[in-house]
């Protein structure tokens, strides 16, 4: 009742976080959309947005992702639906109260061979066993990228953890007004990485997509 009567009146739950702030699902149009203060967090614009830098990507069906940043895990929907990834998953989520969105809210235990960790991604990939063919890093709190997620230190790691010829699919920021700090990162791993920036991606975001050499 509540999908067929969003097309008519949209209908918000809010939900309060001590990572994120205040969190709103919404079901508009028959669809369900989690929103922070400032910005979609899942399966709106943000979904979109991740969808168009995956599709500028070639990865194997079979090949190993990390996703850094769950938010309610629409990009694990995207990977599996629509670009029919079948390989395993591994997600990493800071925020408990998304993570259990993502399980009761908006299904992400239906998907098979997915591993849902609770934990900082500066933690996590600073202390990886494991490497990676495909990283997706989309880190924001409310609509700002924490600086530590542009530090060289974090990006030495995540180089670290991916395969050779390995791609990584970098959320840079929403309405980025400088670019210094970002070509800064960047000019630190020409020697490793190749690059490619899409700035304004849907009028919004700023993504970087690095192939390993």
């Amino acid at each position: 009742m509540k999908k067929l009567a969003s097309y008519i009146i949209p209908f918000t739950k809010t939900i309060s976080s001590k990572i994120s702030g205040t969190l709103e699902i919404t079901w508009i149009n028959g669809k369900k959309v989690l929103d922070s203060q400032n910005a979609n967090y899942s399966y709106g614009s943000l979904q979109r947005v991740l969808e168009y830098g995956i599709s500028k990507i070639y990865f194997d069906s079979k090949s190993d992702i990390l996703v850094l940043g769950l938010g309610a895990g629409s990009v694990l929907h995207s990977l599996r639906k629509k670009f029919k990834h079948q390989g395993s998953i591994t997600a990493v989520e800071l925020d408990p109260v998304a993570i259990d969105l993502a399980k009761h809210e908006f299904e992400v235990d239906s998907l098979d061979n997915i591993t849902i960790i609770e934990s900082d991604a500066f933690d996590y990939v600073a202390h990886s066993k494991n490497t990676y063919h495909f990283i997706i890093v989309d880190l924001f709190i409310d609509d700002q990228v924490p600086e530590s997620f542009y530090s060289q230190e974090f990006w030495d790691h995540i180089i670290s953890i991916l395969k050779p010829k390995g791609t990584v699919l970098f959320n840079a920021g929403i309405q980025l007004k400088n670019h210094q700090k970002l070509e800064q990162l960047i000019a630190l791993y020409t020697d490793t990485m190749v690059f490619n920036i899409h700035n304004e991606v849907l009028g919004t975001n700023t993504l970087v997509i690095g192939r390993k050499q």
